[in-house]
């Protein structure tokens, strides 16, 4: 309950000329989500398999996950409605899904700081396979939960 209020809380700081493909980024404390949204429940570990960087789907090596890839370039026009800002209304990236269903993060430069992989897990991990945070894409729209080590990648 602390975590939908939260996020609702949130959205109500939002900038209103926000696009609604926006994705805002809020901070989080993993120790204070609910344990099927935390780093500790299975589905969410690094070491899954699925959830792992090196996994087909989630792979830098993958073409789908590189910012040279049309659909992940920063000058692509789509991504012009998929940015991720801040509660300022500050754009620190945008968002791409590829074919596989894994959504890439990327900074304002196109480069990959995070996913989400296709299935079984809605936490984001990091290239190197951290864990990162958590989207939640319930309600019709897309908010990234993110540690502050992970929303720092952004501006680095």
């Amino acid at each position: 309950m602390r975590h939908r209020l939260s996020l609702l809380a949130a959205l109500l700081i939002l900038p209103l000329g926000a696009a609604r493909a926006d994705a805002p980024m809020i901070l989080l404390d993993p120790g204070q989500l609910p344990f099927d949204l935390g780093p500790g429940h299975p589905a969410n570990s690094p070491a899954r398999q699925s959830n792992s960087p090196n996994a087909a789907w989630n792979s830098a090596s993958n073409t789908a996950n590189s910012s040279s890839a049309r659909e992940n370039q920063p000058t692509n026009p789509e991504n012009e409605q998929r940015l991720i800002i801040t509660s300022d209304g500050g754009v620190v990236g945008y968002y791409a899904t590829n074919a596989g269903g894994v959504l890439n993060l990327f900074d304002t430069h196109g480069r990959r700081v995070a996913y989400r992989p296709a299935r079984g897990t809605r936490s984001l991990f990091t290239t190197s396979g951290d864990w990162c945070g958590t989207v939640d894409d319930s309600g019709g729209g897309m908010i990234l939960g993110m540690t502050g080590s992970c929303a720092a990648r952004f501006r680095n």
